[in-house]
C-alpha cells in the first residue's frame, strides 16, 4: 500500500494547474512566456490574478493532499513512520509538480507545493520560513528571492529553533532548501545581473 500511496502521491502533484488553467481559459501555455515556468508566480506574470490565485491554492492544496493520504495508511498518527510516510508522500508529489507526467514532464519549481507539504508535516516551522519569506518580498520584491531565502532558512529554524531530532526530518529540511536554489538557478543569475523581475504592491493610478 505504501507503494501505491507515493504514486498516488506523485500523479495528485503531476497534476499541471497552471497549464490546464491556461490552455482551457486563455489558450496559452504559460511555458511559453514569462520565466517558462508551470507555477503561480509564472501564471500571476503572465495570466494575472484571476488565473493565478487558483493555481497557487490548488498548488498549495496538492501538497497537503498528497502528505494527507498517510492518514490513510495502518501507521499510528505522529510516529517516525507516519511522519517518513509523509515525507516520502511529500517528496513524490514535489517531483510530480517539477515533472509532471500529465505536462510533459515541464513542471514548475515547487514553491507553492512545498508550502502545502510543510503546512501539513511541520506547520510551525513554516509559519516562521513564510514569514521570512513576506519580509524578504516586501523588502526586495522578488519572489524568487524570498523563496529561496525561507527554504535556506528552513533547516535552520527546525534545528535550532525546533531542536528536531528526526534526521529523516533534517534531510528533508535540507533537501528542500536545495532544491529550491536548484530551480532557481536561472534567478539567482538574473538577480546577479539586476534583470529580475519585481512585482508592484500598489498599482499607479492611470489620469484619465
Amino acid at each position: 500500500m505504501v507503494a501505491v500511496f507515493i504514486i498516488l502521491a506523485y500523479l495528485i502533484g503531476s497534476i499541471p494547474t497552471a497549464v490546464w488553467i491556461g490552455k482551457t481559459f486563455y489558450n496559452i501555455d504559460v511555458r511559453e512566456f514569462g520565466s517558462g515556468n508551470a507555477g503561480a508566480t509564472n501564471t500571476f506574470r503572465v495570466l494575472g490574478q484571476k488565473a493565478g490565485i487558483p493555481v497557487l491554492i490548488i498548488d498549495i492544496l496538492k501538497g497537503g493532499v498528497a502528505v494527507s493520504l498517510a492518514f490513510l495508511s495502518s501507521y499510528v498518527f505522529e510516529s517516525d513512520q507516519f511522519v517518513n510516510l509523509q515525507l516520502a508522500l511529500g517528496i513524490a508529489a514535489l517531483v510530480g509538480h517539477i515533472f509532471p507526467v500529465f505536462a510533459g514532464f515541464r513542471g514548475g519549481k515547487g514553491v507553492a507545493t512545498i508550502l502545502g507539504i510543510v503546512m501539513c508535516i511541520l506547520p510551525l516551522s513554516c509559519c516562521i520560513a513564510l514569514g521570512v519569506f513576506l519580509v524578504v518580498l516586501f523588502s526586495s520584491r522578488m519572489v524568487s528571492l524570498s523563496s529561496m531565502l525561507a527554504g535556506f532558512t528552513f533547516p535552520f529554524i527546525l534545528h535550532f529553533i525546533f531542536h528536531n531530532e528526526n534526521p529523516i526530518l533534517t534531510t528533508f529540511s535540507i533537501v528542500v532548501a536545495i532544491l529550491l536554489i536548484i530551480t532557481h538557478r536561472k534567478n539567482i543569475i538574473r538577480i546577479a545581473n539586476k534583470q529580475e523581475s519585481k512585482i508592484n504592491f500598489v498599482r499607479k493610478k492611470v489620469s484619465a
